[in-house]
């Protein structure tokens, strides 16, 4: 799996109802269902993906989180996982509202725009950065909200959701420094995870 997934996974009580939105080819959900026996299952929109997560044997259905999260019924899951995908939809603060709404726990990864080396890209070149997190070109990303670890901190505390846990990343899974310091945490984390839970929803 990815850094990212296994962190992810290590968030997660054994035996918990998990909803894995945007769920790739379903290896988180495998690794949940081999090694903590959840109960996982997905949604994602590309079919491809979706096709060899079934020929794998793993629940996972055609979805938009943009749309279909609101089929489900409140409270329907202990954790619902948004993997590097917050950035890719329409209505990213619509998606939030839903995965704490169908989730006790929402768990949300997504790449740090406010890293320094994108900084740093778009200060000397003048065109859109790229990096190994940020790999596809402007003309052909999905990405359409790109975030900062400090936008994504601020709209918590707008909507009123309680952070439990969060902490940035490198690629290769390394804690950034100055754990405490959000600001520095978003100059060097390339990746972001927040552990989130509603404020009148008690731990």
């Amino acid at each position: 799996m990815r850094v990212d997934q296994e962190l992810i996974a290590n968030m997660i009580a054994p035996r918990s109802r998990v909803l894995d939105v945007g769920s790739g080819d379903g290896e988180l959900i495998d690794y949940l269902f081999r090694t903590r026996a959840c109960d996982a299952q997905g949604i994602e929109l590309n079919m491809e993906a979706v096709t060899q997560s079934v020929a794998h044997g793993l629940p996972v259905m055609h979805g938009d989180a943009d749309h279909d999260l609101a089929n489900y019924p409140d409270g329907r899951f202990d954790y619902v996982v948004l993997q590097r995908t917050l950035q890719a939809v329409a209505r990213p603060r619509e998606v939030l509202r839903q995965l704490l709404r169908i989730g006790r726990y929402a768990i949300v990864s997504f790449p740090n725009f406010g890293h320094w080396q994108l900084r740093w890209q778009l200060l000397v070149t003048g065109r859109m950065p790229m990096t190994p997190v940020w790999a596809t070109p402007w003309h052909e990303t999905p990405n359409i909200h790109p975030c900062t670890i400090r936008d994504f901190m601020a709209l918590c505390e707008e909507d009123g959701y309680v952070v439990e846990r969060w902490m940035a990343v490198d690629e290769n899974g390394a804690s950034v420094p100055w754990r405490r310091s959000i600001r520095l945490a978003n100059l060097f984390g390339e990746q972001a995870l927040f552990l989130l839970r509603r404020a009148d929803i008690s731990q």
